[in-house]
This record gives structure tokens, C-alpha cells and sequence, in this order.
């Protein structure tokens, strides 16, 4: 280090200020160490180069369980949000989903200024250049394109899709970040001088619209939800309400997908000229036309990106194709004859991590102290990064601490499902959260994150004194109000049976419990409140989870019986200087992977692609 200039020090260095930055850098400095977040540039802070909203199918869940660990994301989209939606309301509470579209700039500014007035956080704009890293491979500090070092004990890879990044569409290649942004050229280079193995993934986006130019009488019209459910459980609906604005869908056609075959040969994803590997579940327009030749038309959300723009963003015709034929396939589609794009859509190729290379707190296994979170470790969306960087930021203030790490297994949070997955699980393409994932779904529902996890958040710090006396208040009025039902027997008085038959469900001849009443498919806890005369004036979020936990308890019942199992194997921990070589009858696939992952227990080992069941049983006997 002597023959660097040391512009300063710090405990923890954050490189990359997008969604899984913010939070990482959050959650160090709120947790009382100094910290320094570098962004290529500071207008790129929590910025959506894609779909300006947070949430959606899973990802609102990921976003109630960053907000129960005291991060930043729900908080602010509920400051910035245009319109707000429950999703899935029409199946079981395991799957409902919170969504709301963002004002894309005041998202950014919103977030940007909470970081600059957070106590120990410091922003720097500037390329980090190159990790530093002692003779015992721990790292010691990274250094900017100016050549100034900043020295710190742990630092955290946010570099979201920014490494070696360019954008195309048709013959067009421009060697830069999203939307216009700077690349970073230099550190892959740096991180691969330190036996990291990187590799290839590409993303995509539409094209921007002017709102002036569509006929949205020829759309269907997407309101909001007219009750407002907030993402923060520090808020309430009525705290965040304001006026809403609409989104529109339409379809592609037909003509649409004529255009988009014959211009396949000018598309860089057909043409060999991308070699990145896209997301399956994010696909362009090009490629839903190939893959579902069957579809006689897609869906097309037509969103807005701000209250004072009229940019629009077309949802779901995410596109390489060039200029040309980009403007005359969206002109096929219905109100949207006459558009005008104001930003052409583009796919990015970038950089990114092995990510088997990580440990289940995010270090990875070459450097010590060197974390990594986000679209950098083969993930997609702004909520999965987000969720990795609250959970690196809060183990690499463990790390310097010298604490045990903060590891979420798959039965506590969906945080723990992504990470176990993208660290276990050799993905070839950019993940992406769904609750199908989530063996333990019925547990781990987007109304009870905080009740899971808002006991860590204050352990950490991240989660105020206030807030957590009203969360203590909150779990003792649900466990009360449970055990008071309970012990409620309801006769067949005619008022009862009168409520009832309202309600659609067989009347009683016989006494009966209100939970055997509440866990009937017509009836509910607050729809039964007129033959409970005794029942308190509760919350709302309350009586949400009394009625939830009594009607799906023998599901959960089940759940935890599954859980209990599944803890016996995470139980089993396999020694850190174990020798696969050793360990008799193994596969030699499974000793590769074993020996790649180098699973923390039996758990973990199971999971892992390519390790057979017999491989366990094996592995189990050497143990034992």
C-alpha cells in the first residue's frame, strides 16, 4: 500500500450504487461503520434502466423482507410510487404479490438523498479499478481511476450489469452501461487477476414511448387497487395515499410477429453477434415469437415512467432489433399506430460472477472480505439485488467484526431461498425469483415477513426502538386474539345460522368452534365478527393474521413438520477441511461439485445439481 495515495479509509467499501449498493451500504453505515459507496456516476443511484416498479409475483415478497430487516427499497417506493396493486388476489395468501409503479426519477432522487443524509456513509463518483488484496488474499482496499486508494477492511461487488458492458440493437454497439450510462473496463480485469472467474450474461429492455402518441381508447385500461396496501410495514395506507395514475394493455398481433421473423437476421441475438446468455423468464419479443410460434399474440403493458415525462414504457416487447424495424413492429400494435419512441429498446451484455464461487454470506471463497451482490452474481430485478445487498452489507459488517455470519436459510425467508439458490445451484442464465422456488411458501407470505424477520433487524441495529415496541405490540395482540377464538364455541341459534346461509356455507345443527367456522372456504374471521360479541377492536394487519393463521393452520401445521425435517439436515454441518477424495463410492460428478461448492452441511449439499441422493447417503456414512 506504500506506493499508492491513500485518499482515505474506511471499515467497508461499497462498489456500485444501484439497488444492491444502496442497501448494502445502508445497512453497513446504520449498522455504525464508516462506509464509502462508489457509483461510475451519481445520477445512477438507485436509477431503473428497465421497468420503473418494485414488486410483483415473489419480488413483493422479497421487498416486505428487506423492509422487516430495516433496509431502505419498500420505504421508498412507497414515497415514489404512481400506482399500486395486489397481484394474485384470486388464489391463497401465499402467492398474493404487492407491485406499484415508480416515478423512475424521484425514485432515484428520493433514494439519493436518504443516502447522503445517512450518518457514516460517504458517496464517491468514480471507477473502481482494482480490488486490493493483502498476501493472505483478505482485502485491503480498492482503487479509483485517478489512482487514489481508499483503504478498508471488507468491501461488496454491486456492479449490477455495468462490467464490460455494451448495448445493442441491430448493427448499433455502443460500448456503455444501461441507459447511456459509463461502463467499467477495467476491474474484470482486476477481479480475474484474483482467480475470480467471471462470465457472460445479457439483458434487454423496450423501447421508450412518447405518450402523446398513443390512443389509449384503443387500450384496456389498469387501475390501481382503490385500498392502498403499503410495501413498509412502518406505514399505513392512509399515510401514503394519493392520486394514482393508469397503465394500459394492449397485444401484439399477427403483423407484429411477421415483421419481428423477417427481420430476424438483422436481430444480434439471432445474428451470433451477442454471446451472452439472456433470462429465460424475461425473454425479448424476438425470442417469445420463436420459442411460442403457437401465440397468436403477447401482452403489452403500456406504463408511465414518471408524473413529468411522457415516456412510456412498453412492457414486454423488450427488443434487439434495429431502429428501423423496432418502430415499425410497435406501430402494429393496437393505439399504437402513430407512436413516436423516444428511446429505442437495446439488449446489454455485461459481466458477471460464477457464483458458486460464494460462500452463503456472499464472501466469496478466493478473497476475504470481498462480497458480492446483485445482477453481478447472475441474478435479475431490482428487488433480488436489493435482497443480496442488505444481506451483504450486513455481513460484512459481521465479517469485520469478527461475528458469526448472517445466513437465512430457505424455511425462514425468501432471501434465503435466492441466495442458497444462486449459490448452490449452477445457473447458466440470469435468476430470477418465483414463488415456485419457496418450498416453504405458506410460511414465508409477504404479510408476515415482518413477524419472521424483524427480530434480526433490531439485533442488527437496522430497525428503531419505536418501531419495534409497535411490532412487539403487533405479534402479542395476534397471539391474544388467537388464543381467545379458540376458545370460543358457537350453538345453532337462528342469527348464526341467518349469518351463515348469507354467507354461503351449511348452517349448524350442532355447537361448533369459530375456527372450525373461520377455516370454512365461504366464511372468514372478520366475516364472523356479528356472532362474536366479545371480539376487541383490533388493527387491521391484525385481524389479517388471525384469520390467516386459523384458517390455513393445518397447512402450516404441515409446513412446520416439513421444516422441522429439513432444520435436521441443515443440522448436520460437514467439517470445512473435509477431502472428498477420501469419501468412498462418491460419483466423480459429485465430488467435482462437492469440492466446487463446498456445502456447509448435509442441507446444503443436497441441493446442489449433480449430487444424487446416494451421493448423500455416502457422504452420511463417511460422516457418521
Amino acid at each position: 500500500m506504500d506506493n499508492y495515495f491513500v485518499a482515505d479509509k474506511a471499515d467497508v467499501c461499497i462498489i456500485g450504487a444501484g439497488h444492491a449498493g444502496c442497501e448494502a451500504a445502508l445497512a453497513s453505515a446504520r449498522m455504525g461503520l464508516k462506509t464509502i459507496i462508489f457509483a461510475l456516476n451519481l445520477d445512477s443511484i438507485a436509477m431503473m434502466p428497465c421497468n420503473p416498479s418494485i414488486g410483483g409475483t415473489s419480488k413483493g415478497h422479497l421487498v416486505r423482507e428487506i423492509d422487516a430487516l430495516g433496509g431502505e427499497m419498500g420505504k421508498n417506493i412507497d414515497k415514489t410510487y404512481l400506482q399500486n396493486r395486489m397481484l394474485n388476489t384470486g388464489k391463497g395468501p401465499a402467492v398474493y404479490s404487492l407491485r406499484a409503479q415508480a416515478d423512475k426519477n424521484k425514485y432515484h432522487t428520493e433514494m439519493k438523498r436518504t443516502m447522503e443524509n445517512t450518518e457514516n456513509l460517504q458517496i464517491k463518483q468514480g471507477e473502481v479499478v482494482e480490488i486490493l488484496a493483502d498476501d493472505e488474499k483478505k482485502v485491503c482496499g480498492v482503487k479509483i481511476e485517478s489512482g487514489n486508494v481508499y483503504e478498508c477492511r471488507a468491501a461488496v461487488l454491486c456492479t449490477g450489469t455495468y462490467l464490460k458492458a455494451r448495448c445493442l440493437y441491430g448493427n448499433t454497439i455502443i460500448e456503455s452501461g444501461p441507459n447511456g450510462m459509463r461502463n467499467s473496463v477495467n476491474l474484470s480485469r482486476s477481479l480475474e487477476s484474483l482467480g475470480i472467474r467471471l462470465q457472460r450474461f445479457k439483458t434487454g429492455t423496450p423501447a421508450r414511448v412518447d405518450k402523446r402518441t398513443i390512443d389509449f381508447s384503443k387500450m384496456k385500461i389498469q387501475l390501481g387497487d382503490e385500498k392502498i396496501t403499503p410495501f413498509s410495514f412502518e406505514n399505513k395506507a392512509e399515510d401514503i395515499y394519493r392520486e394514482q395514475i393508469p397503465c394500459y394493455l394492449t397485444y401484439t398481433n399477427g403483423r407484429t410477429h411477421e415483421i419481428i421473423k423477417e427481420n430476424l437476421d438483422r436481430s444480434p441475438l439471432y445474428g451470433g453477434v451477442i454471446k451472452g446468455t439472456g433470462p429465460r423468464y424475461c425473454p425479448s419479443i424476438e425470442d417469445k415469437v420463436v420459442r411460442f410460434a403457437d401465440k397468436e399474440r403477447h401482452q403489452l403493458f403500456i406504463e408511465p415512467e414518471g408524473e413529468d415525462t411522457n415516456e412510456m414504457y412498453v412492457q414486454g416487447m423488450s427488443s434487439s432489433l434495429p431502429a428501423d424495424v423496432q418502430l415499425k413492429m410497435y406501430r402494429t400494435v393496437a393505439g399504437m399506430e402513430n407512436v413516436s419512441i423516444m428511446r429505442n429498446a437495446y439488449a446489454i451484455e455485461y459481466d458477471c460472477l460464477e457464483a458458486n464461487q460464494l460462500k452463503l454470506n456472499l464472501e466469496l471463497k478466493a478473497v476475504k472480505g470481498l462480497f458480492s451482490a446483485g445482477q453481478f452474481n447472475g441474478t435479475s430485478g431490482y428487488e433480488e439485488a436489493a435482497a443480496q445487498g442488505i444481506a451483504a452489507g450486513i455481513n460484512a459488517v459481521k465479517y469485520v467484526r469478527g461475528e458469526e455470519p448472517f445466513i437465512l436459510d430457505r424455511s425462514e425467508a425468501y432471501i434465503g431461498v435466492l441466495i442458497d439458490d444462486v449459490v448452490t445451484k449452477t445457473s447458466k442464465e440470469p435468476y430470477r425469483m418465483m414463488t415456485s422456488r419457496a418450498e416453504y411458501r405458506l410460511l414465508l407470505r409477504q404479510d408476515n415477513a415482518d413477524l419472521r424477520l424483524s427480530d434480526y433487524g433490531y439485533s442488527f441495529g437496522l430497525i428503531s426502538e419505536k418501531r419495534y415496541e409497535e411490532f412487539k405490540k403487533k405479534r402479542e395482540l395476534i397471539e391474544k386474539e388467537i388464543e381467545r377464538v379458540r376458545k370460543i364455541n358457537i350453538g345453532p341459534k337462528p342469527e348464526v345460522n341467518s349469518l351463515l346461509e348469507s354467507l354461503g356455507t351449511r348452517t349448524l345443527k350442532t355447537g361448533a368452534k369459530l375456527t372450525e367456522l373461520i377455516k370454512r372456504p365461504e366464511a372468514c374471521y372478520e366475516a364472523l365478527k356479528d356472532i362474536d360479541p366479545e371480539r376487541p377492536d383490533l388493527p387491521e394487519n391484525v385481524r389479517e393474521q388471525v384469520n390467516i393463521q386459523i384458517k390455513y393452520e393445518d397447512y402450516i401445521n404441515r409446513q412446520i413438520e416439513q421444516v422441522e425435517r429439513f432444520k435436521k439436515l441443515e443440522g448436520r454441518r460437514i467439517p470445512e477441511d473435509i477431502d472428498y477424495s477420501r469419501v468412498p463410492s462418491l460419483r466423480i460428478e459429485a465430488r467435482q461439485k462437492l469440492e466446487l461448492i463446498r456445502p456447509v452441511n448435509i442441507g446444503h449439499a443436497s441441493r446442489i445439481s449433480g449430487v444424487s441422493p446416494a451421493d448423500i447417503n455416502m457422504l452420511l456414512v463417511y460422516l457418521n
